[in-house]
């Protein structure tokens, strides 16, 4: 059996909640159903469908605001977890079930695939998104209810699933809110390599003792990014559309390129090479999902060209 790494630390009465939560919802039925899927709003397929709207479609500049603040989050929470090593709560207690895995196909016990616990990522997601809405159109009152709602949601709803104390929620939250606040102002004031320069040289350090395959996800989502955006501004010049339809298209495309070709990156590497856990598995992981978010980011927008003049065709005939 493989021995399990981590710190099982709580406060008696974050065990009480969970376990009377758990007890008055009930291992299944539509309640728990409903809780559960709350925690969708702080997970990947929707930030990259939000994201990939306004990015794609709506406002690409938006798009950009969102996305980096996103993924700086994404890849500061693991560095935190990884750090302090907290084990979920169901090692501290056998009547806190997990009831939504993070990997779906991996044991609750292999803490590479689960991950730690503290701070929770969902959370931190989830207000590092919301609130980049928000932050960008202040003037939105219903951007800062969503911002303001949506995380207090995903929080509640990953304590009731058992996959996150209290504190780890309260946490994320806490490290969603600095990324909002200062990850746009080191934009502000330092050239572009300068500001690149900074958050790569934060998020390096997980390479040196991260074991969660989530770290190395987020590093590679990054990295990506960071490389298509000059190139999308130099070679490909896309433009932003308002139509909804087309919007909605785009966003579309680019999550089925996305997930495709995620899979499909995978398919050259054996399964035990990629779930091995080992600094071989954890750089094929960073790699392909830089190349992942590089071609959906900078590489995709090229068909725009091309569908625009259809759809200008289609429209005029």
């Amino acid at each position: 059996m493989t021995e399990i790494l981590g710190n099982n630390f709580f406060f008696d009465w974050e065990i009480r909640l969970m376990e009377w939560l758990q007890s008055a919802v009930g291992s299944e039925g539509p309640l728990l159903s409903i809780l559960s899927s709350l925690s969708a709003f702080g997970e990947q397929l929707l930030l990259v469908l939000v994201m990939g709207f306004l990015y794609w479609g709506w406002n690409k500049e938006f798009g950009k605001y969102v996305g980096v603040n996103v993924l700086v989050a994404s890849v500061w929470n693991p560095l935190v977890k990884n750090i302090v090593m907290r084990l979920r709560p169901y090692f501290a207690s056998e009547k806190i079930q997990l009831l939504r895995k993070l990997e779906p196909d991996a044991d609750i016990m292999d803490v590479a695939a689960q991950g730690y616990s503290f701070p929770s990522g969902h959370s931190s997601n989830a207000v590092s998104l919301y609130g980049s809405l928000a932050a960008h159109e202040k003037k939105s009152r219903l951007l800062w209810v969503l911002a303001v709602l949506l995380p207090l949601l995903v929080g509640f709803s990953r304590v009731v699933v058992g996959a996150h104390y209290p504190t780890d929620v309260l946490c994320g939250w806490a490290l969603g809110l600095i990324v909002v606040l200062l990850v746009p102002w080191l934009r502000r004031r330092l050239p572009r390599p300068a500001f690149y320069a900074v958050l790569l040289l934060t998020a390096l350090p997980g390479f040196f003792y991260c074991t969660s395959s989530d770290y190395y996800t987020a590093f590679g989502m990054l990295l990506g990014f960071l490389l298509a955006e000059p190139f999308e501004e130099k070679f490909v010049r896309f433009e932003s559309t308002h139509n909804i339809l087309r919007c909605v298209l785009r966003t579309l495309g680019g999550a089925a390129i996305y997930f495709g070709l995620d899979t499909l990156l995978k398919l050259p590497f054996p399964k035990e090479v990629l779930d091995a856990g080992d600094l071989t598995a954890h750089l094929i992981r960073s790699l392909r999902y830089a190349l992942v978010v590089f071609v959906d980011i900078g590489v995709y927008p090229l068909l725009f060209r091309y569908t625009g003049r259809l759809w200008k065709e289609k429209r005029e005939g």
